[in-house]
């Protein structure tokens, strides 16, 4: 790809500072961009890594004042946001679909599928299923019987979905994605020894959904699992049975829930988080990395910690943690200093 600064500005709606006619071949993170390579700064702990020879482009805000003579700026309102048009404009590549769908009128077909339908090889596709228009399927993807997948939605390779769950409009699914497999419910008999739950409950995916790689959601014992319109799961995080995430909920890698949480709209979990079952988690919560939920979680707050607590009193116990060594020496120093003081007062009353 070559564009010209001149080119990027307009189409971000920016102001040049430098050469406009200056070619650009590539983006690049700012620690790593070279000369012909775009750029942005975001936040100012970046600025380390420009120097006084650097020559590339770069993303800058409106009221960003330094100047660096190689380097050329483009001013924008919000140059991470304008970074990213950028990408997806010029810079996204060209995925190879799978063929159009096609099958030999004398096989039975036994789904529904609409316009401009991509299968790849090897996919299994069982009955009463119903595709909508502008699917593609890649390569080694299994749907059992029933499972719906709605307009615009891109099922990468390896992914299995299985009977009656349903995914909606524009839903990305990347390889190794599991939809539907059976929740982990069983009965522990007298003699304990383990009885299986029948998992006769489905997963619902809302519009705009998208689901990272070897991601497990598993299909509720009775009624749905559902993740609600606009949430991002990312890759090897486990869902378990009947769990409801609202709307616009963005979940990292590792994360597990169990069975039966009701989360709210827009959660913003770190890595490495585990939800207890039967939990309430209230809009608008921030669970940082690593931390164990055992409760339900009140509205707008943030919490960090196992077990879960408010990240400002998380902060403050880690503060006094690292004190503890010191703490400890003075009680010491302290107890020493009592014991003495007493043995002399008991020796003046003697």
């Amino acid at each position: 790809m070559q564009l010209t600064v001149k080119e990027i500005a307009v189409f971000v709606d920016g102001e040049i500072v430098g050469n406009k006619n200056k070619e650009i071949s590539h983006v690049a993170k700012i620690e790593e961009a070279g000369a012909d390579d775009l750029s942005f700064l975001y936040q100012n702990k970046f600025e380390k890594y420009i120097t006084a020879d650097s020559t590339f482009t770069l993303l800058v805000k409106k009221d960003f004042s330094k100047s660096f003579p190689k380097l050329t700026l483009i001013k924008v309102d919000d140059p991470y946001l304008s970074f990213i048009t950028v990408i997806e404009k010029y810079f996204v590549p060209k995925i190879e679909l799978p063929p159009l769908f096609e099958f030999n009128k004398a096989e039975q077909i036994n789904f529904s599928y609409g316009k401009n339908f991509r299968c790849g090889k090897n996919v299994f596709i069982g009955k009463d299923c119903k595709i909508g228009d502008n699917v593609s399927i890649f390569s080694n993807v299994t749907l059992l019987d029933s499972v719906e997948i709605g307009n615009d939605s891109i099922i990468y390779p390896n992914v299995a979905i299985r009977e009656r769950c349903k995914i909606g409009n524009r839903n990305i699914l990347h390889p190794g994605v599991v939809i539907g497999g059976d929740g982990f419910g069983y009965y522990k008999n007298p003699d304990k020894s383990y009885r299986k739950i029948p998992q006769i409950g489905i997963v619902v995916l809302e519009d705009d959904v998208e689901i990272g790689s070897n991601t497990a959601i598993d299909r509720a014992s009775v009624g749905e699992t559902r993740l609600k319109r606009g949430t991002k799961i990312d890759n090897l995080v486990q869902i378990a049975h009947n769990v409801v995430l609202g709307e616009n909920c963005a979940v990292s890698g590792q994360t597990g829930f169990a069975g039966s949480i009701n989360v709210g709209d827009r959660l913003i979990a770190g890595g490495q988080v585990g939800f207890a079952d039967h939990i309430q988690i209230e809009d608008d919560v921030i669970v940082m990395a690593k931390s164990g939920v055992a409760n339900d979680l009140k509205k707008g707050k943030a919490y960090f910690g196992s077990p879960a607590i408010e990240a400002r009193d998380a902060m403050k116990l880690n503060a006094l943690l690292k004190s503890l060594p010191a703490l400890r020496t003075q009680v010491m120093e302290l107890q020493k200093k009592v014991d003495e003081l007493t043995k002399k007062l008991e020796e003046q009353k003697s």
